[in-house]
């Protein structure tokens, strides 16, 4: 059971008669299922054998003061989730359609959240098809359904983001698992437009939108083609946070760009131009405030000048008017593989810069893999850099109540030692903090609040124990004190 709890920690050097202040942090990493690149290792495992997998690397990202999972749930028009508007995902039984035998989605909420650990839903939203994908497509997936919809582009396959019935699909997808599962976030990555690819001679190919654009001209529109199709996108995700809030206004929104919004911004950055070839306007997005979270894919050495960390992350908390949360996207994996530039303290200095950064106040890491294996002491390095537990920041404009107080008594003792029950707080709660005073220190941990109400290991001789409920929107209530 103890599994089941964020581990007890000891606050260093805390030495107080006042109860500390959690810290707020946002420490995520992005679990990809496409490829079979994180989860499951591979295809066709048996459902328990994926469970136990999955519980594993839930376990050790616990063990880690990780605070948050970011999922992959929809690759590629598919599902790794039990939905009636696409087919199961190919990476999990090697056959697309094919159920593996239980609810994956479901299984990780449900298991994230018994170790303290929010789960994040990433979708991709017109990727159709990848040249990974092995098996035959399922009767019902978009490129047999609708291939007017999900067009060929090179090795993949692209739903075409101008076509009405494209908004309409990809947006009652994600509305769905939005509406089924209880999640605590949203997100998509820097897909919209994909990147550019190129024929057997070189020459770039062109996407293939001509019969919505014929239309949009033949109705009179007057946007340059570019700029037709940045709008088409920009509708998309302003559509999606209005859904989104109307549906579950705690759930959060997340988008993931590339780091680069265009060359030249900051003066000196130089780099891909995904505002004119993926035709994502993402310094709208953010200054419009259609999102909850940020996370520039910052994948780049801080020694790296024409595309510098710490200038592209102050650029961006520039340009985030709306004060959402910015959680810049790292790329550890590269420092796994000796990348060029890349040293073993490079993540340790960039997980720093931004602390370092008013404005930034977290970040999330890809991918999960060379974390779980330690490469290159990769585990170690964020044992040291995450050594105390975090709550995720507080989210005020989605609301600013505070949760009620629980109620808190001594329980039976057991041979894992005294048990502390907390009955839950009467408005709506996601974790509890208890903070336990022994001698001069402090000890803090985070616990889920829909777990059953006990909570082993608190010293009977503890000077205080205090418990606090925080909501889903990350708003803490009113402290209890244990009445000895």
């Amino acid at each position: 059971m103890l599994r089941s709890l964020l581990a007890l920690a000891l606050l260093p050097s805390l030495l107080s008669a006042d109860p500390p202040a959690a810290k707020r942090e946002f420490r995520g990493v992005w679990v990809a299922t496409v490829a079979n690149i994180d989860w499951p290792s591979r295809k066709g495992l048996s459902a328990d054998e994926q469970k136990k997998e999955l519980v594993a690397l839930l376990d050790k990202f616990q063990a880690l003061n990780f605070n948050a999972v970011v999922l992959q749930v929809r690759p590629m028009c598919d599902a790794l989730y039990e939905s009636k508007l696409e087919p199961w995902s190919e990476y999990l039984t090697g056959t697309q359609g094919k159920s593996p035998g239980y609810d994956p989605l479901a299984f990780a909420v449900a298991e994230a959240h018994k170790r303290g650990l929010e789960l994040h839903a990433w979708l991709n939203p017109y990727r159709a098809w990848t040249p990974t994908a092995k098996s035959t497509a399922a009767s019902n997936h978009l490129t047999k359904a609708r291939p007017d919809l999900a067009k060929e582009y090179g090795k993949h396959h692209w739903l075409n983001p101008t076509h009405p019935e494209v908004q309409k699909h990809s947006l009652a997808v994600m509305l769905d698992v939005v509406k089924r599962y209880d999640l605590d976030g949203l997100h998509m990555d820097d897909y919209f437009y994909p990147y550019p690819e190129k024929d057997e001679v070189g020459a770039e190919i062109p996407f293939p939108d001509d019969d919505t654009w014929a239309t949009y001209q033949n109705e009179g529109g007057k946007l340059a083609r570019d700029d037709w199709r940045r709008d088409a996108v920009n509708r998309f995700v302003k559509q999606l946070y209005a859904d989104v809030k109307a549906a579950k206004p705690w759930v959060k929104v997340g988008i993931s760009p590339f780091g680069i919004w265009r060359p030249g911004h900051p003066p000196g950055i130089e780099g891909f131009d995904q505002h004119g070839q993926l035709y994502a306007d993402a310094k709208l997005w953010l200054n419009k405030g259609w999102v909850d979270y940020y996370t520039p894919q910052l994948y780049w050495p801080i020694a790296q000048e024409k595309q510098s960390y710490p200038k592209l992350l102050a650029w961006w908390v520039g340009e985030n008017t709306k004060k959402r949360h910015l959680w810049p996207g790292n790329i550890p994996s590269r420092q796994a593989s000796q990348a060029k530039g890349w040293s073993d303290a490079e993540i340790t200095n960039q997980i720093e810069a931004t602390r370092k950064q008013a404005g930034a106040t977290g970040n999330i890491h890809f991918s999960a893999k060379p974390i779980l294996a330690n490469r290159r002491g990769l585990a170690d390095v964020f044992e040291k850099v995450y050594a105390e537990p975090a709550l995720v920041p507080a989210s005020p404009w989605l609301s600013d109540a505070k949760p009620s107080q629980p109620t808190i008594d001594w329980g039976p003792s057991s041979d894992r030692g005294h048990l502390l029950q907390i009955q839950p707080a009467k408005s709506l709660a996601r974790w509890y903090v208890i903070r336990t005073q022994v001698r001069d220190k402090w000890s803090l941990a985070i616990r889920a609040s829909d777990v059953p109400t006990v909570f082993h290991g608190v010293d009977r001789a503890a000077g205080k124990v205090i418990v606090t409920a925080v909501d889903r929107y990350g708003t803490e209530g009113e402290l209890a004190e244990l009445k000895r």
